[in-house]
């Protein structure tokens, strides 16, 4: 953007709230609300350019890390605009760490204290047929989209012959789970150092 935003604390106010709210209706992640948001960013105020905007989902998509990074880009977007860009110096860079502290706190704040409250009520409660319901009608659907998952993925490596060596790593994954304590991050840490390495 061009020209220097000037957003009082109303504004920053109003942007905090937004995202709570959008925290909350988010179901699926925060990337389901990224319509509303351009909304509101893009279009309402006009605190980010189309550019921007797209540009903050693709190099958060493309980066490791979790999803909702694309919403800290957002908000360091809208405090750089709001300091006159990035090469207005420290005063520039402060407000984009303020809007990504921002836009961080209010999408993930809201759904993690209604996360913390529904666990600690489910834990409390957990003798209520209700809940038992709940935790037993969930139980098969969450097997399910796991063993999905984990059908598509396997299925990407159909030639046996071919394959071999990574139907042979998921083998002994499945061994050293099933009857060891090793935590699954080593075995995954295991199958990147072997690919890394041109093994697999």
């Amino acid at each position: 953007m061009n020209e220097v935003l000037n957003l009082s604390p109303q504004d920053w106010l109003s942007l905090f709230t937004h995202f709570a709210l959008l925290s909350v209706l988010g179901v699926g992640g925060a990337i389901t609300t990224a319509p509303e948001m351009h909304r509101y960013l893009v279009d309402e105020k006009n605190w980010l350019t189309d550019a921007s905007f797209s540009s903050s989902i693709a190099l958060a998509q493309s980066a490791p890390g979790p999803n909702v990074l694309f919403v800290a880009l957002m908000g360091w977007n809208i405090g750089l605009n709001a300091g006159g860009g990035l090469s207005a110096g420290p005063h520039a860079w402060a407000l984009g760490m303020m809007g990504v502290f921002i836009t961080m706190v209010g999408i993930m704040l809201p759904s993690s204290i209604l996360t913390y409250q529904a666990t600690q009520w489910t834990h409390k409660n957990r003798n209520l047929r209700s809940v038992r319901a709940f935790k037993s009608g969930m139980a098969p659907i969450v097997i399910g989209l796991l063993v999905s998952t984990g059908w598509l993925l396997s299925a990407a490596h159909r030639d046996f012959q071919q394959d071999w060596k990574l139907w042979l790593v998921t083998a002994a994954a499945t061994v050293l789970m099933l009857r060891t304590n090793l935590h699954l991050l080593w075995m995954i840490a295991i199958g990147g150092v072997l690919g890394g390495a041109g093994l697999l």
